[in-house]
C-alpha cells in the first residue's frame, strides 16, 4: 500500500510540473535578396525553358513514329516525274529507269554493324521521263583506299527499284566547310544535291529494299527515341524545382517564438522553485 500511495504522488508531480509549460512553433521570416533571387530567377527560366522544348521534341517524335506507322502500311507509290508531294514520305514506291553513274555520291560517317562506312546514293533516270530520283542503294564500309571511297559499280541497262520513301534531314551540324570533297559528302539534301548535278531530281530518297553485293542493304526507320526526350525533360524541370526549393531554403530564417524563449528561460527557476515548495 505504501508503494502504490508513492507511485500516485510520483505520478501527481509530474503532472503538475508540465501542466504550467507551453509550446508553438518556430516563427521565421523570408527575406530574399536582390542578387540571389536574379540568379535564381535566371536559372529557373533557363531549365524550364529547356524542359519545355525537350517535351517539345517528344511530341514530335512522337508524332514521326505515328506517322510512319501510318503511311508504311499504305499502297505503294509508283514514281514519275510528278511525284513530288512530301506527304509521300515513309510509303512504299516503286520505280523504273537506269542509273546515271556520273551523279553516285558516298555519304560518309555511316554507322553499320559498329563499323564506319558510306551510303552510297545514286540517281535513277525514271524511264519515260528527264527526271531523276535519288537512290540509297546500301551500306559499304570504309576500305584500304580511306580516304577515297571504295568502288560501288552501278549496273547498265533498264532496271526496276523499290523501297521506302525518305526525305533527308535538314537538322545536321558541320564543322568544316569541305562539306562536300569530290564524290564523298558529309551530309546529303535535295538541295545540296541539286547544286551541284543540274538534274531534276524528285525531293526524296528511296531506301533501296533490297542491296546486290558488295552493298549491304540499310535498315530504314526514323529515329523517333521520345523516350530520351522525356528524360531530358524532366531532368530540367528537376533541376528548375530544386533552384527553386533552394532559393526558398536559403532565403527563410527560422526563430524560436517568444513563448518558448521564455519558458526556457524560467524553466530551471520555476522548477527550483518548485521543487523548495515541495521540500
Amino acid at each position: 500500500m505504501r508503494r502504490l500511495v508513492q507511485i500516485v504522488q510520483l505520478i501527481a508531480y509530474r503532472v503538475h510540473f508540465f501542466a504550467p509549460m507551453k509550446f508553438s512553433f518556430p516563427s521565421f521570416s523570408f527575406t530574399p535578396t536582390f542578387v540571389p533571387t536574379l540568379a535564381a530567377l535566371m536559372a529557373v527560366i533557363l531549365t524550364g525553358y529547356l524542359g519545355y522544348w525537350q517535351q517539345e521534341r517528344a511530341g514530335e517524335k512522337r508524332a514521326l513514329q505515328r506517322e510512319f506507322d501510318a503511311r508504311s502500311r499504305q499502297s505503294p507509290v509508283i514514281l514519275d516525274a510528278l511525284t513530288r508531294d512530301p506527304a509521300t514520305r515513309y510509303r512504299q514506291a516503286s520505280a523504273k529507269g537506269e542509273w546515271y553513274a556520273p551523279g553516285q555520291i558516298y555519304v560518309d560517317n555511316q554507322v553499320q554493324h559498329a563499323v564506319v562506312g558510306y551510303h552510297v546514293i545514286t540517281p535513277l533516270k525514271l524511264e519515260g521521263t528527264n527526271s531523276y530520283v535519288l537512290v540509297n542503294r546500301g551500306w559499304i564500309a570504309r576500305g584500304s583506299t580511306f580516304p577515297l571511297p571504295p568502288v560501288a559499280d552501278v549496273a547498265v541497262g533498264r532496271i526496276a527499284v523499290t523501297g521506302q520513301l525518305s526525305l533527308p534531314s535538314s537538322r545536321f551540324l558541320e564543322l568544316s566547310h569541305q562539306s562536300v570533297q569530290g564524290s564523298v559528302w558529309q551530309n546529303l539534301t535535295i538541295e545540296r544535291y541539286r547544286n551541284v548535278f543540274p538534274l531534276d531530281v524528285l525531293p526524296f530518297v528511296v531506301v533501296a529494299q533490297d542491296a546486290l553485293p558488295p552493298l549491304e542493304k540499310v535498315a530504314f526507320r526514323p529515329d523517333a527515341r521520345s523516350e530520351k526526350h522525356v528524360e531530358y525533360m524532366l531532368t530540367w524541370y528537376s533541376l528548375a524545382a530544386t533552384v527553386i526549393a533552394l532559393w526558398v531554403v536559403l532565403n527563410t530564417k527560422f526563430a524560436d517564438s517568444d513563448v518558448d524563449t521564455q519558458n526556457r528561460a524560467a524553466g530551471p527557476q520555476g522548477s527550483a522553485g518548485e521543487r523548495g515548495n515541495d521540500s
